[in-house]
């Protein structure tokens, strides 16, 4: 049986759909234009008066722009105007589908194309009639943290940073190491998908200068935007936080009272990332196994991250360095010598490079650490490593 409603009830919902339009008409789909052509779909969400702004950057593994618009429409409510954006090949925005793409077009096109794209969404942001174009937030997940701290680096209006669950690269590093006028705020779940970004996540909050900084240490809730499901009072927290930053105090956030405790393996980290760093790293790692023959100090994945970092920085001398310390810690690894043998090879020191290859390819004969997907990556790179050398494994 249908029961009919009355009509105070019929009264009551059109008196709430009167009041909930105006923060459903705050989202306005937009169309920008990248450099080079391509069109970019973005979502403004404006607030009822001028002030501030945020730009909000998504992560790599779930597609799209749209699973900010809660926060989007948090912060527009609080009186923060807020634009997130389709990367090029995500969502609705062109370009070849990302996920698609082989790996060394990906590469190219974060390098190549996605700063101009996201310097495009940033001007049209502080472009806004409402918008304060010299008090602007970034916030990433993911992919977004290097994302945002790239963009940071390239704009000075950018005066507050929110980063979920993600890394930044060597000149990342150094903005957050040598730049106190960016407070920054950090989250990240102990069980995120990817083991390693608790850690780094915990050394980037430990090496950023500004006192303002602050770090929400979660211990289920995965990975980046996913956290907001299983702690849906982030959003808020989130949403307080850029309300500091930009309106009540701008530029600053109060100083944490109860900063929360870093593993020491983030302050090595740390260590091997500054020049000479390896060597003073490598003289602890010695010491360490007088008392315990087996102890490494650092984690393997996280060392060869910072290792390629180098790589790509140019500082290739640094990176062999790094890989060695890696080497002399995980001296069975096929993956380690892989590595090693690129830096050599970034390096110019081919000999070496064609030691460490063949040295990776007689270890995956006998590996049983790495799973079958991971040996066949470490075979294929080092074969190719070998055959540009004009060797053969």
């Amino acid at each position: 049986m249908v029961r009919r409603l009355s009509s105070r009830v019929l009264a009551a919902l059109l008196f709430s759909l009167i009041c909930v339009a105006p923060v459903l008409r705050a989202q306005r789909i937009v169309d920008l234009t990248a450099a080079d052509g391509t069109k970019l779909k973005a979502s403004y969400f404006a607030a009822a008066k001028p002030g501030p702004g945020v730009l909000l950057l998504h992560q790599c593994n779930i597609r799209g722009r749209k699973l900010w618009d809660s926060l989007a429409q948090q912060l527009a409510a609080a009186g923060i105007n807020v634009l997130t954006l389709d990367y090029r090949g995500y969502g609705e925005s062109g370009g070849d589908p990302f996920d698609k793409l082989p790996p060394q077009e990906m590469a190219q096109i974060q390098k190549e194309k996605w700063p101009s794209d996201f310097d495009t969404a940033f001007q049209y942001l502080v472009s806004q009639p409402g918008v304060t174009p010299d008090m602007i937030g970034v916030g990433g997940a993911s992919c977004g943290v290097d994302n945002s701290v790239q963009l940071a680096r390239r704009h000075a209006e950018v005066r507050s940073l929110v980063l979920l669950s993600g890394v930044t690269d060597l000149k990342g590093r150094q903005f957050l190491r040598n730049s106190a006028r960016v407070p920054v705020f950090f989250s990240v779940a102990d069980d995120d998908e990817f083991p390693t970004i608790p850690l780094a996540m915990e050394w980037l909050y430990s090496l950023t200068s500004n006192p303002g900084k602050t770090f929400a240490l979660y211990a289920k809730g995965g990975h980046g935007v996913n956290i907001f499901a299983a702690h849906p009072e982030l959003r808020g927290i989130i949403a307080d936080w850029y309300v500091t930053t930009l309106i009540k105090t701008p530029g600053r956030a109060p100083t944490t009272a109860n900063a929360p405790a870093i593993p020491a393996e983030a302050h090595i980290l740390d260590q091997i990332d500054q020049p000479g760093g390896a060597a003073k790293v490598g003289q602890l790692l010695e010491e360490a196994r007088q008392h315990d023959p087996k102890a490494t100090l650092f984690s393997e994945a996280t060392v060869n991250f910072v290792g390629y970092d180098h790589i790509q920085s140019g500082d290739t001398k640094g990176a062999v360095e790094i890989m060695k310390l890696n080497l002399a810690a995980y001296p069975n690894s096929p993956n380690v010598y892989d590595s090693l043998g690129d830096a050599y090879l970034a390096n110019g020191q081919k000999d070496l490079a064609r030691q460490n290859a063949r040295k990776a390819v007689e270890l995956l004969s006998s590996d049983t650490t790495d799973n079958e997907q991971i040996r066949n990556a470490i075979r294929d790179s080092a074969e190719q490593k070998l055959k540009l050398l004009g060797d053969t494994p």
